[in-house]
């Protein structure tokens, strides 16, 4: 019997791999394609997305989504029977695509596909890390790891482990191709330096892929690279090892209908402006408007559109940062 083939879709906080995912689907060209949708935190987001879009390649119970917990941390509990129960169903599938959390490690996961529910069953066709031009332009995500170790040499209040550089840098090593996404918003001479210093990282055979939002199916499926035989050579910072993510928090807040979508943008702008808030994402309201907004906002970026009316998700807005941020600042600001 054939393995089903895998795709690990993976990248930090809002790199894009939702976007991503949803070209992907509608692009689907006759191919029945099952997704396993990961958040951190207690309330899911992007499954809602990634349904709106999923009509060519999903049937239903297809897609699921996974909250409380990033995936590398709940195989046992909740990635191994979400398998198994897609591996079983009576019409079988071309492809699955699992879109981790922005905090996920990918190793643990590949790890898992040697349990018994699943080795036979399916094969993990390629990693696919999205890593975010705009971030990296920004200095918001940092690539050079040899300057981020003289830096922390010549400066005692430096903290010596970097739980955003860490994540970052597993992502990379277990990556079999990288997209390159926000490129439209990066200069060409700044994409060439990106891409030379990832170049200088990966494993040898990787490739680098820009991106606007949208690539080929072909280029996401089919790689074959059989990853969760090759772990060694993928071990990143972490390697293998279970992690519990105690550098990283999320709060869930349903904050009051905004008078405008600029009153909106400037709450959200205004969390972002709290030390050590990395993500803003979810649903809100606008007086008087019949369809929620959806809000996705990173770094200093804030972008907001309305849902469709009849958009059933819950009014909500999910707030990731490190480990004590000012929760309570975030929840006043999103009030207005």
């Amino acid at each position: 019997m054939s393995r089903v083939p895998v795709t690990v879709l993976t990248g930090f906080l809002g790199a894009g791999k939702t976007t991503l995912l949803r070209s992907l689907l509608t692009q689907a060209d006759g191919r029945r394609i099952a997704v396993i949708v990961n958040e951190f935190g207690d309330a899911g987001f992007d499954g809602g997305l990634v349904e709106e879009c999923a009509a060519k390649a999903c049937a239903p119970g297809d897609i699921v989504e996974l909250t409380n917990g990033c995936i590398c941390c709940t195989v046992a509990d909740d990635f191994i029977p979400t398998m198994d129960e897609l591996l079983t169903r009576d019409e079988p599938l071309d492809a699955i695509v699992i879109e981790t959390s922005g905090l996920a490690l990918p190793q643990p996961l590949l790890k898992a596909f040697a349990w018994p529910a699943v080795r036979t069953r399916a094969t993990v066709d390629g990693v696919v890390t999205v890593v975010d031009a705009l971030a990296l332009s920004e200095g918001r995500v940092v690539l050079d790891e040899q300057a981020v170790a003289a830096q922390r040499a010549a400066d005692e209040e430096i903290d010596h482990d970097d739980p955003i550089e860490e994540v970052f840098e597993d992502q990379l090593a277990c990556a079999d191709l990288v997209v390159l996404s926000k490129s439209d918003l990066v200069s060409q001479e700044v994409l060439a330096g990106i891409e030379g210093r990832l170049g200088a990282q990966l494993r040898q055979g990787v490739r680098v892929v820009r991106s606007h939002g949208a690539l080929a199916p072909d280029v996401l499926i089919g790689m074959k690279a059989d990853a969760e035989n090759d772990l060694a050579a993928r071990a990143g910072h972490h390697g293998e090892e279970e992690h519990d993510h105690d550098d990283f928090d999320s709060i869930v807040v349903t904050p009051a209908a905004a008078e405008s979508v600029e009153a909106m943008r400037a709450r959200v702008s205004d969390v972002l402006g709290l030390s050590g808030v990395l993500r803003v994402k979810g649903h809100a309201r606008i007086s008087e408007k019949p369809a929620p907004i959806v809000v996705q906002a990173v770094g200093s970026r804030v972008e907001l559109a309305f849902a469709r009316p009849d958009a059933k998700q819950a009014e909500h807005l999910v707030v990731i940062g490190l480990k004590g941020f000012d929760a309570d600042a975030a929840r006043r600001a999103l009030a207005g």
